[in-house]
């Protein structure tokens, strides 16, 4: 299934990216998706030849790296800055994101930390102190970006760690406590974020007054209909439907596939969680491999889901690309060695051993 969704992705980049632009331009993006998918294959075949316990020991390790990578995104002259955002490495036409990385390195880390303090989790300093740390640095990190999406998203993404690693309820309600109050104060502190929430609310209250990428979002979805218009006939692309072959590329789908078209793309979707989670039934539950494996399966797919309720203006918008089939280095290479790490984590490591026969 994720290699379907990935050839539809490379289909779906290309159908994207005809729009009003010279025919060179649209072979420079099918050529660098291409690249970045071979790039990311063979990233994720040497993740899935990693054992789950060097993961285990390497966790650490790849949360400082990153996080050091976060930090010097940060720093004037070393991170791009675009439209008032430091979030980006570049050299010449390449560039990547660091926090695409803490995807990874932050669930493994949380997991990592919570199995070696298992019998103290519910225990003040081991059990809060020590298992949230983690979250303490990266987040607010992320957020001086700023990028508050990708902040709350791996909030999300360690509090699901330290959910099915058997973190007490009563932490989660008085880490809510805090946590709220903080987010509005980032939400206030940026008149954007604002303006992104109220023209989120002005789409369900009169569409027709929906900020631009919104409107087009559902209107290229519309006009899909049951069957669609036909793979590579869209109209909306043609420089009306903005970011057509990243963040909005599923509008494209329901477009040119439809109904149809889309709601398959949904259900090989909810095909890769089901085999996931069935993958899952080989590994001993609450250990590391199987705690990390279910966050990182479920984080994939809660991308996903954002992006499918971003596009069809069920939450306020945000940059998220769709995992396997948007164009985009960073996103596509983590997906891919996401996939790696799972599968990696869900291989059986004692097989039963072959008793040699005794001749009478």
């Amino acid at each position: 299934m994720v290699a379907v969704l990935l050839g539809f992705g490379v289909l779906m980049v290309h159908s994207a990216s005809i729009t009003s632009r010279p025919s060179e331009v649209e072979q420079v993006f099918l050529s660098r998706h291409l690249m970045f998918v071979a790039v990311g294959t063979i990233a994720a075949m040497i993740a899935a030849c990693i054992p789950a316990n060097r993961w285990q020991a390497l966790a650490p390790w790849l949360f400082w790296g990153v996080l050091v990578l976060l930090v010097l995104v940060l720093v004037p002259g070393v991170g791009a800055k675009v439209n008032g955002a430091r979030r980006w490495f570049r050299h010449g036409s390449l560039s990547g994101q660091p926090s695409e990385l803490m995807k990874i390195a932050l669930p493994l880390f949380v997991c990592c930390v919570a199995a070696r303090h298992r019998d103290r989790l519910h225990s003040w300093f081991r059990g809060t102190v020590v298992v949230t740390f983690p979250l303490l640095i990266v987040v607010p990190v992320v957020m001086v970006e700023p990028d508050l999406g990708t902040a709350l998203f791996l909030a999300a993404t360690g509090a699901t760690a330290l959910f099915v690693t058997g973190w007490p309820i009563r932490n989660f309600l008085a880490a809510g406590l805090l946590a709220v109050p903080a987010v509005i104060a980032a939400v206030l502190k940026r008149p954007y974020q604002m303006q992104r929430i109220s023209g989120f609310l002005e789409t369900w209250a009169d569409w027709t007054q929906a900020p631009y990428h919104l409107k087009q979002s559902l209107v290229t979805l519309g006009a899909g209909g049951i069957w669609g218009v036909g793979l590579g006939k869209g109209f909306q692309k043609l420089s009306f439907l903005p970011e057509a072959n990243t963040d909005f590329v599923f509008a494209v789908i329901g477009e040119e596939l439809g109904l149809l078209g889309a709601l398959s793309v949904i259900g090989l979707w909810l095909g890769v969680y089901v085999l996931g989670l069935r993958l899952l039934r080989s590994v001993e539950r609450n250990s590391f491999a199987y705690n990390a494996a279910f966050v990182l399966l479920t984080q994939l797919v809660f991308q996903v889901a954002l992006n499918v309720a971003v596009v069809t203006a069920m939450v306020p918008p945000k940059g998220i690309p769709h995992p396997l089939i948007s164009y985009g280095g960073s996103n596509l290479v983590v997906s891919l060695v996401t996939v790696g790490i799972i599968l990696s984590l869900t291989r059986r490591t004692n097989p039963v051993e072959a008793r040699p026969v005794v001749a009478n």
